[in-house]
């Protein structure tokens, strides 16, 4: 039996993204492959419910209520000492937990990591993956889909397509190399809403397929076979 592709989740909202990849490692499409943790930054993230029916361990951990910021703290040096010191505790809690990944999936994950996150996670060995609602080099950030869309109506969008893409996390917000993409032409008479429910469909499937090749990937080294 080969040796498994360890993967943690953070998500921070309902989870259907989460669930889509419960359900795939189940039925083998992300295969050799075992979720061993959820992470969780949003208290009543329906994500966890989804955790507890899966049997999959799960913690909840976040920038205020864990003290590592005050409540409306408004300071941009201590805002970014605390969210350095949040990664950091956040880094240690991954690498030091019995359930210490191969892959993590960031999968609606509300939160941009900084160095102190990201550096000691590499020095591990760990791959980071993120989907994110647009076309590689286009619209990072918040509100990815909006903007596009408030393009498309100005006759600015490129093409006039957006898309999803699966890519690796870098220090610069998406834009680590991408895994996967998907293209989206907008079309005429279509509102906001109609277009992120469209998007949206295609995100489950793209997550799916991204971290199944990563995975895949991991597995094939793991064991020797890369």
């Amino acid at each position: 039996m080969a040796d498994p592709c360890r993967i943690v989740v953070m998500a921070s909202g309902n989870g259907s993204n989460f669930q889509a990849l419960i359900d795939a490692v189940s039925d083998g499409r992300i295969p050799n492959s075992k979720i061993v943790r959820l992470y969780v930054n949003r208290g009543k993230a329906y994500a966890t419910t989804r955790a507890e029916k899966a049997g999959i361990p799960w913690e909840y951990f976040n920038l205020i209520s864990h003290g590592f910021q005050a409540k409306g703290e408004k300071d941009a040096l201590k805002i970014q000492e605390s969210r350095d010191r949040y990664d950091a505790a956040l880094a240690e809690k991954l690498l030091q937990d019995d359930s210490k990944p191969d892959l993590v999936v960031l999968a609606g994950w509300m939160y941009v990591f900084g160095k102190h996150f990201l550096d000691p996670v590499d020095a591990a060995g760990i791959k980071i993956i993120n989907l994110h609602p647009a076309l590689p080099g286009k619209y990072d950030g918040a509100g990815a889909i909006e903007r596009a869309f408030n393009d498309f109506k100005e006759g600015k969008l490129e093409n006039n397509r957006t898309g999803i893409m699966v890519h690796y996390v870098i220090d610069k917000v998406d834009r680590g190399e991408p895994i996967l993409v998907k293209e989206i032409e907008c079309r005429e008479g279509e509102d906001l809403h109609q277009l992120e429910e469209r998007i949206h469909s295609h995100e489950h499937e793209l997550i799916v397929e991204a971290t199944a090749k990563v995975a895949k990937e991991i597995v094939a080294r793991k064991n020797g076979t890369q």
